[in-house]
């Protein structure tokens, strides 16, 4: 009939800002956003400024080399989160989406059926 809650939450969750996010590379989706936009992230070696550009399993994230020094990115790392389905290599300043998050790994407590309403209209 519809898209689930649960798949909607994955699309979510593989957005490339919101991966940003999670790698603790922008301490806010809002800055995460912004980052791709202004081409500081490749996704594989490429550049992409699409926030919202779906990542794919074993897909890697990384700062570009010009951009590893930003005051906004090197104070976001400290703070940084762990979490099962991303892989962050320290030295490379890249992260591996290793595959979308099943619904009990994600930490924030979502109301799916709001999100399945709102993107139903």
């Amino acid at each position: 009939k519809g898209i689930t809650g649960e798949v909607l939450l994955q699309l979510c969750e593989s957005r490339l800002d919101n991966v940003v996010y999670r790698l603790g590379i922008s301490n806010s989706r809002s800055g995460a956003r912004q980052l791709v936009s202004h081409k500081h992230v490749t996704v594989n070696g490429e550049i992409v400024n699409i926030p919202s550009y779906q990542l794919k399993a074993g897909d890697v994230v990384a700062i570009r080399e010009k951009s590893k020094s930003l005051a906004t990115i090197t104070n976001s790392l400290h703070a940084r989160s762990e979490y099962d389905w991303l892989v962050w290599n320290d030295e490379q300043k890249s992260g591996t989406f290793t595959k979308a998050p099943e619904r009990v790994q994600i930490p924030e407590d979502i109301k799916e059926q709001l999100i399945v309403e709102l993107y139903s209209k």
